[in-house]
C-alpha cells in the first residue's frame, strides 16, 4: 500500500526510482509541485494564533552530522514519522521551488524519509536542483 503513488511528488518518485525518468527532468518537474514541510507549532492560549513570523521547520541530523530538511509529498505521509518529535503537528503546504528559495546553502533534503516513494537530495543535489530555478520576476 505505502509503495502506490497517492499524488503527483509520488509518482514523480517512483518514475525516478524505475529509472523512467532523467534526474534533470525529475527536479524540473518537481519544481512546481506541492510538498508538505512540517513546522514546529508553538502552543498558545489563543487557538490559532501564532506568535512568530518565522515557520520552524523539521531539520535534522544524519549519521554524518548532515543538516537534513525534512519534507513529505503529503501531510498524512508525515504522520507517523512526526511521532518522533515533538511539536511538530503542523506545517506548510507549499511549492518545492518555494523551500529551495529559502533554504541555506549546505543543507541535505529528505522527502519521506524512510518510505519506499522517498528520495534524499545530498547538498550538491540541492544546489543543482536549486540552479534550476528561474530567476525572480521570470
Amino acid at each position: 500500500m505505502d509503495d502506490i503513488p497517492r499524488n503527483e511528488v509520488e509518482q514523480l518518485i517512483a518514475e525516478m526510482h524505475a529509472g523512467v525518468l532523467r534526474p534533470e527532468d525529475f527536479a524540473r518537474r518537481l519544481l512546481n509541485l506541492q510538498v508538505f514541510m512540517p513546522v514546529r507549532d508553538d502552543k498558545h492560549a489563543i487557538r490559532g494564533f501564532q506568535t512568530s513570523t518565522r515557520a520552524e521547520p523539521l531539520v535534522v541530523e544524519d549519521e554524518e552530522g548532515q543538516r537534513v530538511l525534512i519534507l513529505f509529498s503529503a501531510p498524512e505521509r508525515a504522520k507517523a514519522f512526526l511521532a518522533q518529535f515533538e511539536g511538530y503537528s503542523g506545517g506548510i503546504l507549499t511549492e518545492f521551488s518555494w523551500v529551495l528559495r529559502r533554504l541555506g546553502a549546505g543543507m541535505a533534503i529528505a522527502i519521506n524519509p524512510g518510505e519506499v516513494l522517498g528520495f534524499d537530495f545530498d547538498p550538491d543535489m540541492v544546489a543543482m536542483v536549486a540552479a534550476l530555478l528561474p530567476e525572480a520576476g521570470e
